[in-house]
């Protein structure tokens, strides 16, 4: 069953689209505002987010930029606010698509069906991979040791970069392609974002974090995720 999480500060909307959607089949959760979102979301991980921009605690973009850190799960936004800005905002954030108030249920129903069904369409190339001594498993959000040991805690944001190298083994992924992928356009050149979370990355993952073998660094280009049966050089 598709799990959908509604996000509006309006209890009628809440209401109207809990009833119209579970109708259908849909397995709804509901938040009121963004930090209930990201709260609610972080604990139910839904398939499809519908999300209304205007909050009373902070900017739905904001709720797009926390929700991308971790999820690609597709994202809906609902809102009364029609100018071209502000959607080319919510897109640019990480929204998959943009439906105004008012709206009607079908359509809201049909804008769900098209993007559940590019998101089944594409899914990640690898979900379990070796680096060091531990198996990562993307899909999951679970890090492992290979033998003996704890589990591995890695932020929203560390899985969203992990995920963004393993789905390219061996591939070269720029700088800006990473920045703009996770933080969003206007981070483009924010390159010691990359640079914290990488070191971050290493020292939890790597055998060697001063001398890293799967997850290297393309001086001034990008990064490069070596799988682990491969001959790695470079830091």
């Amino acid at each position: 069953m598709t799990k959908i999480l509604i996000v509006d500060d309006e209890p009628q909307i809440l209401r109207a689209l809990r009833i119209n959607l579970k109708a259908r089949g849909y397995d709804i959760e509901l938040a009121a505002d963004g930090a209930a979102a990201l709260r609610v979301a972080g604990a139910t991980h839904p398939d499809v987010v519908v999300l209304d921009l205007g909050l009373p605690d902070m900017d739905g973009v904001d709720v797009i930029r926390g929700l991308r850190g971790w999820s690609a799960a597709p994202i809906i936004v609902l809102s009364g606010r029609s100018g071209s800005e502000d959607k080319v905002h919510a897109l640019d954030a990480g929204a998959d698509d943009y439906v105004t108030k008012p709206f009607g249920v079908d359509e809201l129903l049909a804008r769900i069906r098209a993007v559940t069904r590019r998101h089944v369409a594409a899914p990640e190339a690898q979900s379990t991979v070796r680096i060091g001594r531990y198996t990562v498993d993307v899909g999951s959000h679970q890090v492992r040791p290979v033998s003996g040991g704890g589990d591995v805690r890695l932020t929203p944001t560390e899985w969203h970069l992990l995920s963004a190298l393993v789905r390219n083994p061996g591939k070269l992924v720029s700088q800006r392609q990473l920045l703009q992928e996770i933080w969003g356009p206007q981070y483009a050149t924010e390159t010691n974002y990359l640079r914290q979370y990488m070191a971050q990355l290493r020292r939890k993952l790597e055998d060697d974090a001063a001398h890293p073998r799967q997850l290297l660094t393309e001086p001034g280009m990008g990064y490069r995720f070596v799988p682990y049966d491969e001959p790695a050089h470079g830091g």
